[in-house]
């Protein structure tokens, strides 16, 4: 009896707390469900639409390739570009046309497609993918596509990692001092700036000229802002040439390492 005289005076703390407790229990719960639904659809899509593109495309036809993307993601969740920005990128790569690519973030390969098919016969893309599983389908894609290994290079690691050792992933025989002239970022916008401070220090921005592009997905902004104050705050280095809703380009105003 004494232990329930006890408790009931402290009985509305016990709720007040249980009641605190349940709602940060609950927001937990949310959250890691929400990471885990984030995780699987992310996995899933990758899977979907690889195996949606492979199946209903023309094999070897570019063309083909990238509307089939297109088509896919008309109904399902995609992580491509897209064909409005894809023809904003397509103005960049006839305008610099570059001979070394690098690009941060493969999503499948409907980008590393849509570079491929406009660079010289001589042209050569790096593309840098974290996901394994996005890498491999994404390889896959682009080898349907009809290009071949001599022409890319897929590196799965984080877009660090892959800055640290780019001098060597490029052939000895060119001229590595050229560095790339077109780097397109599609990656985590947290790190846009941390990689073109990077990509500064290893020298591997072209200095006779070189163009970034940066993705703009809404929901991942923040980094890219951040970026974009960076530039504009190095006037004699950089320049923004244009902005548009879902992307920026940068061209560099005169690159001294």
């Amino acid at each position: 009896m004494w232990l329930i005289a006890v408790a009931v005076p402290l009985l509305p703390t016990i709720i007040l707390l249980s009641s605190r407790y349940r709602v940060k229990v609950a927001t937990l719960c949310r959250q890691a469900v929400a990471w885990a639904l984030k995780l699987v659809r992310g996995k899933v899509c990758v899977r979907r639409t690889h195996a949606f593109v492979f199946s209903q495309c023309t094999h070897g036809k570019v063309d083909s390739i990238l509307e089939t993307f297109d088509l896919y993601a008309k109904t399902h969740p995609s992580l491509c570009i897209g064909p409005e920005i894809g023809e904003a990128l397509d103005e960049v790569v006839r305008r610099v046309s570059p001979s070394r690519v690098l690009e941060l973030g493969m999503h499948c390969g409907y980008t590393s497609v849509r570079l491929l098919r406009l660079l010289p016969p001589a042209g050569r893309l790096i593309t840098v993918e974290l996901d394994p599983l996005t890498a491999e389908l994404g390889e896959e894609i682009i080898l349907v596509a009809g290009f071949k290994h001599s022409q890319f290079q897929v590196l799965t690691s984080s877009s660090a990692e892959a800055i640290s050792t780019l001098h060597l992933n490029i052939e000895p025989n060119s001229q590595t001092s050229e560095g790339f002239s077109l780097v397109l970022m599609d990656h985590d916008p947290q790190q846009y700036l941390p990689d073109l401070l990077a990509l500064e220090r290893e020298e591997l921005l072209c200095p006779s000229g070189c163009s970034v592009l940066l993705i703009n997905r809404s929901q991942r902004a923040e980094g890219l802002r951040e970026t974009l104050d960076h530039i504009r705050a190095r006037a004699d280095f950089y320049f923004v040439k244009t902005e548009l809703h879902n992307i920026s380009t940068v061209a560099l105003s005169g690159y001294n390492a």
